[in-house]
């Protein structure tokens, strides 16, 4: 018994550091919650944009209205990732689909 609670007793010293440490960074821990929401309200905006066909960054920036340098950065980045892939140029500008469009029309 007497070691369950010495166990019992350390466990309890790391949890209340980590209440200490959530206090006091609640407000980075809060800003950074509001940072994820934004940026998975701007993709899902931009994949919501393209579910209807391939189109250029200034056509998204107009959608969504997020500005076309924003848009621009966040298609970037979903085209590391796999997620849109280019489809046609247009003009001075590519187009963009959907990743998944591609797969669903090969098979």
């Amino acid at each position: 018994m007497k070691e369950k609670e010495k166990e019992h007793r350390e466990q309890k010293v790391p949890l209340e550091i980590l209440k200490k440490l959530r206090l006091q960074r609640a407000k980075s821990i809060q800003r950074a919650k509001e940072l994820l929401k934004e940026q998975r309200q701007k993709i899902s905006a931009i994949e919501s944009a393209l579910k209807d066909g391939p189109k250029t960054v200034p056509e998204i920036s107009e959608l969504t209205a997020i500005p076309t340098p924003e848009v621009l950065w966040w298609v970037a980045s979903l085209k590391k990732y796999g997620v849109v892939m280019e489809h046609e140029k247009r003009g001075s500008y590519f187009a963009y689909k959907l990743a998944q469009d591609e797969k669903k029309g090969e098979e």
